[in-house]
């Protein structure tokens, strides 16, 4: 009986060859013997689905004759166990170490590399500061839990003075090897010693305060300087005053993102101040000069033109929210809800000159 290929994979007949590999990996995978839940005989069938189907030729055969040519190239043909041949002449290197990354659960075969001391992670704090702060610049005490340094062992985890001792575990190589066989061979597995950490030496005399790790739970205090004309949503960053990392390792950094207050006077657009100036009905028709207060508290005296546009904008150089800012002066007038007759009689008499 003629095996359905197409369905062993779980694909359509007009599969792309990508749609095709990307199915047998998953299902490589998923029934490889080696694995927990795996099947050998599935393993197979799915192995010889893939030879016929990614191959052009033999797919050409297979869908015209229902068979295939598996005569092939003898050199791209690799010799399983059990007398099962996989023919690997189709997979690229990221196709093999995907394979073997699921076989041996994401661990080098033959390579090792020594780790690398765990940094300290990045921490963030949050600084809210008013618009005049932001203006004028700032600096801000600030305090949070991290890890810090242990102060009994230097960050060290252990005594210096006491020594190390080889690992009995991986007699000092920090690695340890395992031989693996598998249905398409033996194969070397290495991995970081547990009992070492991959250093390949244990200390004699490791710090009971912080249990060798080199750092614990503490307070981090500083201060953030805030510079003038700091932008709401700013980061701001300080190198090396994050979490502290493992036994002698870097410190993390430290991300101050500055939270600017609205301000029931001004408003901040770029670098410029926007505020509006009630003014009575008689400074805009006989253009009187009028005093306004900067964010700083400073009194800053401008004149009003004759007439002036209520919409017009009225600037302030130098004046504004960062250095090149300006503080942009918008008039409001307020209208009185009663006027006596003398006054409505002389608006009546001007009415005809406006």
């Amino acid at each position: 009986m003629k095996k359905d290929y197409y369905d062993i994979l779980g694909v359509q007949k007009n599969a792309t060859e990508e749609e095709i590999k990307k199915a047998y990996r998953k299902l490589a995978h998923e029934y490889h013997p080696d694995k927990t839940g795996g099947n050998a005989d599935k393993f197979k069938e799915i192995s010889e689905a893939y030879q016929v189907l990614s191959d052009k030729g033999k797919r050409e055969n297979y869908d015209r004759f229902g068979s295939a040519d598996f005569s092939g190239n003898p050199f791209s043909r690799a010799a399983g166990m059990n007398g099962m041949n996989f023919d690997f002449s189709n997979f690229d290197a990221g196709d093999m170490a995907s394979i073997f990354e699921g076989i041996f659960g994401g661990i080098g075969m033959g390579n090792f590399t020594r780790p690398v001391r765990k940094r300290g992670s990045d921490a963030e704090v949050i600084l809210n500061i008013t618009l005049e702060e932001a203006v004028k610049g700032i600096k801000v005490p600030i305090s949070f839990k991290t890890f810090v340094s242990c102060s009994k062992c230097n960050g060290k985890g252990y005594n210096p003075e006491k020594g190390f001792s080889k690992c009995r575990t991986c007699g000092g190589s920090g690695s340890i090897r395992e031989m693996k066989r598998t249905i398409l061979g033996a194969f070397s597995r290495v991995s970081v010693c547990g009992e070492c950490d991959g250093i390949g030496e244990i200390p004699i005399d490791p710090c009971k305060n912080c249990g060798g790790k080199g750092r614990v739970k503490g307070d981090r205090e500083t201060d953030v300087l805030i510079h003038p004309g700091v932008a709401d949503g700013q980061i701001i960053k300080i190198k090396g005053l994050g979490e502290a990392g493992e036994k002698g390792a870097d410190t993390g950094d430290l991300y101050a993102r500055v939270r600017v207050l609205p301000h029931k006077a001004f408003r901040r657009e770029g670098d410029d101040l926007i505020t509006f100036k009630e003014v009575k009905f008689s400074d805009i028709l006989l253009g009187k000069k009028i005093t306004v207060k900067t964010i700083l508290g400073k009194d800053v005296e401008i004149t009003i033109s004759p007439g002036e546009s209520l919409r017009k904008e009225i600037r302030v150089r130098g004046e504004g929210a960062a250095k090149g800012g300006d503080l942009v002066v918008f008039l409001d007038f307020k209208a009185p809800k009663k006027i006596n007759p003398k006054t409505k009689k002389t608006l009546e008499d001007l009415e005809d000159e406006w």
